[in-house]
């Protein structure tokens, strides 16, 4: 199925592993100019035309790679929003400072990148953003409750931006992963290792999928490929859980 990306001009936030990097890759295998985004100065090498380093912690960040884009190629078609922290901890020894890093990485950082995106795409009357945050966003994880509470305001933004600019063209969704195997659960001292036995753990909660198991990056990535892309040009202010069937449908 052809996607409708050729030359699309894609920025993938958090791209150098994990969901993002894969997401990069299959929007690159598409024919997209992928710009990919992280931390570190090295490319992740999965046919990106540009990269950029930021920290997205910091204020001024997200516009740097938008701008950096738009010198490079003129413009922004596609916003992936795909950042994101998470550890496990209780609800009561969360402190002030550690929910407002969250809420500056797991949000800001989202709002901010959209914001310096939106206006090309409100010139051009056209425009795709994909926002990525989690089944938690949808039913809170209690062992995650600053992640749980920021992911689920990533859920109100998206919403918010389908409503505000669906009359520019722009659309707006969010992909809810649940469990995936990405080194945010199965890296050394990850959130499987943070809950105890690594291999109980990890089976538990692949017990606690419908499907049985933790989900694959790329089963994650094409979903996300198809909301940027023109086949889903009818879709906007969606939220779709890629959970293995962990969220019931709410009728």
């Amino acid at each position: 199925m052809d996607l409708g990306l050729e030359d699309k001009v894609c920025v993938v936030t958090g791209s150098t592993r994990g969901i993002g990097l894969e997401t990069a890759r299959l929007l690159a295998e598409e024919g997209a100019r992928v710009v990919t985004h992280g931390r570190g100065t090295t490319p992740p090498g999965v046919g990106e035309a540009l990269h950029v380093a930021a920290d997205f912690a910091e204020p001024g960040e997200p516009e740097h790679v938008v701008d950096a884009t738009l010198g490079a190629f003129g413009r922004v078609d596609v916003l992936v929003n795909n950042l994101g922290v998470a550890y496990h901890t209780s609800f009561a020894d969360v402190t002030d400072r550690q929910w407002d890093e969250m809420w500056q990485l797991n949000v800001m950082s989202y709002v901010r990148a959209i914001r310096a995106a939106l206006p090309g795409m409100q010139e051009r009357g056209v425009g795709s953003i994909v926002n990525v945050p989690s089944t938690a966003g949808k039913r809170p994880s209690t062992g995650m409750p600053n992640y749980s509470v920021t992911k689920a305001a990533v859920l109100s933004l998206s919403r918010l931006v389908a409503d505000v600019y669906a009359k520019d063209g722009i659309r707006c969704n969010a992909v809810t992963p649940g469990p995936t195997t990405t080194d945010a659960w199965l890296g050394e001292g990850g959130l499987a290792d943070q809950q105890g036995d690594r291999e109980e753990v990890l089976a538990k909660v692949a017990a606690g999928r419908p499907l049985g198991r933790l989900a694959e990056p790329e089963e994650i990535a094409a979903v996300i490929a198809f909301l940027c892309s023109d086949r889903a040009s009818f879709v906007t202010g969606a939220a779709w859980s890629v959970d293995g069937g962990t969220v019931p449908i709410i009728i």
